[in-house]
């Protein structure tokens, strides 16, 4: 098996794109002006992987179907991908009380379980699925959780700046253009292959 780098080039972006203006952005950002960054990002990346590692298992049983059947699948999992990024994105931050927690574990625990309950069935594990059906497992997977933590790490270092001057709706925008560019691109694929 060859590694595949631009599987994992094309899971970091699209996955990096739709994670952008998740929620789970928000909470990670709630969540480093009240904790220790770096420990929210340890209980925040350990989630991510989890679920990263849930979706691609879930997008390996997908590939033992026929593949035109994957194929079909695949482009309406990007083209429903394309539609939630237009007409989502209205979460807002959730103001919780302004109590600090302190020490590693009680922090590691809470961005951990915040993020690990709240990507349930989320775009970007959907898309890590859909990707891991179609494409080599392993540089999926690498793609997703590296983007994953990296949106993560981004929301802890510079989350404030990014929210006031650069407008989700427009990252959103991108992401959606990518997902139905993908749609297009995979039904080519079952009509001309």
């Amino acid at each position: 098996m060859a590694f595949d780098p631009l599987a994992m080039l094309t899971a970091f972006g699209l996955i990096f794109l739709a994670e952008l203006p998740d929620k789970t952005m928000f909470a990670s950002l709630a969540m480093g002006t009240r904790m220790r960054p770096l420990y929210v990002w340890f209980g925040t990346s350990t989630a991510f992987v989890v679920h990263v590692a849930l979706a691609v298992g879930a997008g390996s049983l997908l590939s033992l179907l026929p593949g035109t059947v994957v194929k079909l699948v695949s482009a309406a999992l990007f083209a429903f991908g394309a539609f939630v990024l237009l007409r989502g994105g209205d979460d807002d931050e959730d103001d919780e009380g302004g109590n600090t927690v302190t020490g590693f574990w009680p922090v590691y625990t809470t961005a951990f379980m915040a993020v690990f309950i709240s990507e349930w069935g989320d775009l970007t594990q959907i898309t890590t699925a859909n990707l891991a059906a179609t494409k080599a497992w392993l540089p999926v997977s690498i793609g997703a959780a590296a983007a994953l933590m990296s949106v993560s790490a981004l929301a802890l270092l510079v989350g404030r700046f990014i929210a006031k001057r650069v407008p989700l709706k427009t990252v959103q925008r991108i992401g959606a253009g990518c997902m139905a560019g993908l749609a297009v691109w995979t039904l080519v694929e079952v009509f001309t292959g």
